[in-house]
């Protein structure tokens, strides 16, 4: 057992101050004011020092095992490799749930990914299914993203629902002119960006991408009403349009990802559906494909959720960006990646709040240099995964200077 003390506690309601923590087995046991919870010599003591203990983060959108698995297009790394590693990474940004979205993605002309062959995905999902019931660090989850151009992907889809291997299915449609690239000109510079191709050729791409065939409305109707027989909820992706909200609600989609504008993102939140955008978006200022603002959605109160999409690191930052800068409520910024995510995919009676009887997927936060945030412990159905410790400056001695200094820079370590 563990007994956190210290802590300012992020709870559904608010922020606790002045309460203990007690971990039982893989839940939380009891939470009441400081110094009445009894404890004996078997449970360990954890003083959180002012730190913020949070709930573990939910990312149900991010392809970062694709980068990890295939760092450049002709490097295809060991798959068991990049997913311990890759976990190892995810503990250290405080995420204790990742939905790893990969790509059931036709082919690309100009940014071709190894680790979006069939195969290849086949066997990062087989790894993740896996990972449920072997040693792990993290909970691993699929997130099927389809782009609907992929008609020979189809019924593979179907046969990864019906064996239970996804937990949360996406439409995408990343053709040129509508969605995330209803802009031309930024498609054509994020194309020129992956490949030295010419304005002709680019030109060419797109009357080629415009006119593929790609999955009819009965047909992703169809993959859909299976997800939701089997408890797994769909999203749409890239919605630019009333009419394209219309129409995914039509086949049951109760997420909205990346909304293309405030309007869209208001009136998806309008229709029931839960929204998601991009924590890099904050931490950058705004999309990089020129779309909508998460932090103005956010402060709209229009987004609900917050993913890593490329980069892990920035959902804590986020949290933090929007509080310190933007003068939001603490309390309402974490829900953006914990309660409001697991609601999302039908997990928030287990996880994604502090209260009594959820499991203990736990998080501590402290601040270093003043204001920049820090996962300083992780908590994992009640096993305490990692602990982190900051050195101080040491009176400005260089490390060689003794043999005691070399010591602490080889005990700095993380368990």
């Amino acid at each position: 057992m563990y007994l956190i003390t210290n802590a300012r506690i992020i709870t559904e309601e608010g922020v606790l101050s002045g309460y203990d923590l007690l971990i039982q087995g893989d839940r939380i046991g009891t939470i009441a004011p400081h110094g009445i919870i009894a404890v004996d010599t078997q449970t360990e003591v954890l003083d959180a020092a002012g730190g913020y203990l949070s709930p573990g983060f939910i990312d149900i959108h991010s392809d970062y095992i694709e980068h990890m698995a295939a760092p450049r297009p002709t490097s295809l790394m060991d798959f068991r490799l990049s997913l311990r590693e890759t976990e190892k990474e995810l503990i250290t940004h405080g995420i204790t749930t990742m939905f790893h979205s990969l790509s059931i993605f036709r082919g690309s002309e100009y940014k071709y990914r190894p680790i979006r062959e069939p195969d290849n995905v086949r066997k990062l999902l087989e790894l993740i299914e896996e990972s449920h019931t072997s040693q792990h660090l993290v909970r691993h989850r699929f997130h099927a993203r389809f782009e609907i151009d992929n008609l020979l992907e189809v019924d593979n889809l179907r046969n990864y629902i019906a064996e239970k291997k996804v937990h949360l299915v996406s439409f995408m449609d990343h053709t040129p002119g509508q969605g995330q690239y209803r802009d031309l000109e930024i498609y054509k510079a994020t194309v020129k960006g992956y490949d030295d191709m010419t304005d002709e050729g680019i030109d060419e791409l797109i009357r080629k991408h415009q006119s593929k065939e790609k999955m009819t409305i009965e047909g992703i109707r169809e993959i859909a009403e299976l997800a939701r027989e089997a408890g797994i909820a769909v999203a749409s992706h890239d919605d630019d349009s009333l009419d394209k909200l219309e129409l995914v609600q039509g086949f049951g989609a109760t997420i909205s990802e990346f909304p293309i504008t405030l309007e869209i993102a208001r009136r998806a939140k309008q229709q029931g559906m839960y929204t998601v955008a991009g924590a890099p978006n904050v931490i950058l200022g705004g999309s990089h494909s020129g779309n909508l603002s998460a932090a103005e959605a956010i402060q709209e109160k229009s987004i609900d959720i917050l993913c890593s999409d490329y980069y892990p690191a920035a959902l804590l930052h986020a949290v933090f960006y929007l509080v310190d800068r933007c003068g939001q409520d603490l309390a309402d910024m974490f829900r953006l990646v914990t309660l409001h995510p697991a609601r999302a995919v039908n997990l928030d009676h287990e996880i994604g709040s502090v209260r009594e009887g959820k499991k203990a997927d736990l998080i501590l936060i402290e601040k270093i240099d003043g204001d920049f945030p820090v996962i300083t412990a992780v908590f994992v159905d009640g096993k305490l995964i990692q602990r982190t410790h900051y050195r101080d400056h040491e009176g400005g001695k260089g490390i060689e200077q003794s043999a005691h200094d070399r010591t602490l820079v080889q005990n700095v370590h993380t368990v």
